[in-house]
């Protein structure tokens, strides 16, 4: 690699990587030499995450969920991760099959049984969540086991993997985030060799551009499956090993599959072209024109971005800020995303979607610096994915959250599903989402126990949240520092906060702009043992499903969504959800009354076995 002039470094934690470590850094520039010269310069955002060892989840839900998934991952047998690989590499492969979509079945056709979908589609994302593990928290046992499954993964690289295969470019993108990691997050050196290996081992059964879904359709194909194959979230990776490496191959292969005549130009536009397409993959794609605006400098790139993220929330999401029924984008104004409600159970594929929806958010607000970001990361954790159940030994896995009148949460049917693979990423980049960082100070992205600790102006610094958020209004979160240190202190004050909320500093209220849909800023001379509270003013409100079903409402408390549980069919009223209280403070139990008695509500993540309901049917 060419020498590079170490100042243009970047430390942007908005990729989809996560944080970046110091010791592994990405590179800025604009080209590199013996590169073309680009018509437009590198940006470099002002907001970035911290690393991920700055920030330690402290107990609850989101700790339990991280600490669940890093176990799980770890003890899974190196043999049957590798297995489907070294198969097809014509080597010696022991140890079980792993079944599902991750074993080889020749019978499979895309019909019926998903069993042998797509070989080994998955092994990237465990490697990735892995290594992010790692960088979490340090465990030599998950740092050897990333290092020992590169080293093993190695010599099963070629191109006759890939042979009749279904989905090339959407196995390889997750092996690319894996290997990225595993080098960036757990110090393989060895991984960028053998990320440059599979990058030619998958070049020859890649089309010349990204195609849709229709466009491949059109073309000649065996089984439907092969038409679903995802080249147009190829660019985020590709680009990225394009920053870590310096190697002009990924930037031209990036270049080459950004999806900008039928996607990325109509979007920058202002054109809303989501319906029909496939959800989670095209919300990823957002990720890759953030990375093509990083890298190009396009700013149509970044426009696409936000304008395609601007509708999702608009016309697309539930009041859960899940989205894609049945994994499709609907027309806006045609009542659809209403209709699902009694026609699906497959409301919002949960994992994935809230994995693709933070990384969009991470990007756009070290951006933009816009806190309506944080809003919607906020409703996802809290209304989709803290409700996950836990994947069972076997990979049964939970994919969808159900929205339909007569819900249950549910198993997928197919072992080692998509979902599978973005539980252990998600849980792991909680942290890196909860605080963001830029030149003068921190901002609060997300209200969750916590402990952030970092240096500000050569002070060393911590800071310990503590909070029942979002059942409860209050938060608090102390200081300490090994010297006074001036820094400015920016606390997202959610869109849906009310006129009555609190920000005080060592119990006194304080004068302060606490604008809803804003950061809250606060620069002084912090002291050690500073504490910041926050008392937030949360509304009941309804939001109906869409404008086409008005009567279909949903009850919300700020940003956390309210399921009835075993729901009647009794007529419900607007002032009967309004007047729901919460049983406690701080409790996930809330009620109403209605003519046929109490009606019981909880959140998402409180959710067992029993039948639940989002949207209540309201008779005024």
């Amino acid at each position: 690699m060419k020498k590079l002039n170490r100042r243009r470094f970047l430390a942007l934690g908005a990729a989809a990587t996560g944080a970046t470590l110091a010791h592994k850094p990405l590179l800025a520039f604009a080209s590199p030499a013996g590169a073309s010269p680009a018509p437009y310069v590198a940006i470099i955002p002002g907001i970035h995450t911290f690393d991920y060892n700055q920030i330690e989840l402290l107990e609850g839900p989101m700790r339990q969920q991280f600490d669940t998934n890093h176990a799980f991952f770890l003890r899974l047998d190196d043999d049957k991760l590798l297995k489907p690989f070294r198969q097809l590499a014509g080597m010696k492969a022991p140890g079980e099959d792993m079944g599902g979509w991750y074993s080889i079945d020749p019978a499979f056709n895309g019909r019926g049984s998903f069993h042998g979908f797509i070989p080994g589609h998955s092994f990237g994302q465990y490697l990735s969540g892995l290594a992010r593990a790692y960088a979490v928290t340090g465990s030599k046992p998950t740092q050897e086991k990333v290092r020992r499954l590169v080293q093993q993964f190695a010599p099963t690289v070629c191109s006759a993997f890939y042979d009749d295969y279904h989905l090339p470019a959407y196995t390889y993108d997750k092996t690319s985030c894996g290997l990225i990691d595993a080098y960036r997050f757990a110090g393989v050196e060895q991984a960028l060799a053998v990320h440059t290996a599979a990058t030619e081992a998958v070049v020859p059964h890649l089309p010349e551009k990204a195609l849709s879904r229709k466009e491949q359709y059109a073309r000649p194909h065996k089984d439907e499956a092969y038409c679903w194959d995802e080249t147009y979230t190829l660019p985020e990776n590709l680009f990225l090993a394009y920053r870590l490496t310096g190697n002009p191959r990924y930037r031209e292969l990036a270049t080459r599959f950004i999806e900008d005549d039928l996607y990325f130009d109509p979007l920058s536009r202002g054109e809303n072209v989501l319906p029909g397409e496939h959800a989670y993959s095209h919300v990823n794609a957002f990720s890759s024109a953030m990375q093509a605006y990083l890298v190009l400098g396009n700013p149509k790139h970044l426009r696409a971005a936000r304008n395609g993220f601007d509708f999702l929330r608009s016309t697309q999401s539930f009041a859960t800020g899940g989205w894609g029924p049945d994994e499709l984008f609907r027309v806006p104004g045609s009542g659809e995303i209403g209709a699902s409600l009694s026609k699906s159970h497959a409301s919002f594929e949960t994992p994935c979607g809230a994995y693709g929806h933070f990384k969009i958010v991470r990007y756009l607000l070290a951006v933009t610096g816009n806190s309506r970001y944080g809003d919607s990361m906020e409703s996802v954790l809290y209304n989709t994915i803290l409700g996950a159940k836990p994947l069972k030994e076997d990979g049964t896995s939970f994919y969808y959250s159900d929205y339909n009148t007569h819900a249950h949460k549910s198993y997928h049917p197919d072992k080692w599903p998509c979902c599978s693979g973005t539980f252990p990423q998600i849980t792991a980049d909680y942290g890196i989402s909860s605080y963001f960082h830029d030149a003068d100070g921190v901002y609060v992205n997300l209200y969750v126990p916590s402990r952030l600790t970092w240096r500000q102006h050569g002070a060393n610094l911590s800071l310990t949240q503590r909070t029942e958020y979002p059942h409860g209004a209050h938060t608090e979160l102390e200081l300490k520092t090994d010297r006074d240190t001036t820094f400015a202190l920016r606390l997202r004050i959610p869109a849906w906060a009310g006129p009555k909320s609190i920000l005080s500093i060592n119990g006194e209220r304080v004068t302060a702009d606490l604008t809803p849909g804003r950061f809250a800023i606060v620069t002084r001379t912090w002291k050690s043992g500073d504490r910041i509270a926050l008392e937030f003013d949360i509304p009941l409100t309804l939001q109906a499903v869409d404008p086409q079903h008005p009567r279909l409402v949903a009850l919300q408390h700020g940003s956390l969504a309210l399921f009835a549980v075993k729901p009647s069919a009794a007529p419900v009223t607007r002032a009967n959800l309004l007047n729901a209280r919460q049983l406690s403070s701080g409790s996930l139990d809330w009620e109403t009354t209605t003519d046929a008695g109490k009606l019981a509500f909880k959140p998402f993540q409180a959710i067992g076995e029993e039948q639940y309901r989002l949207y209540q049917e309201v008779i005024a």
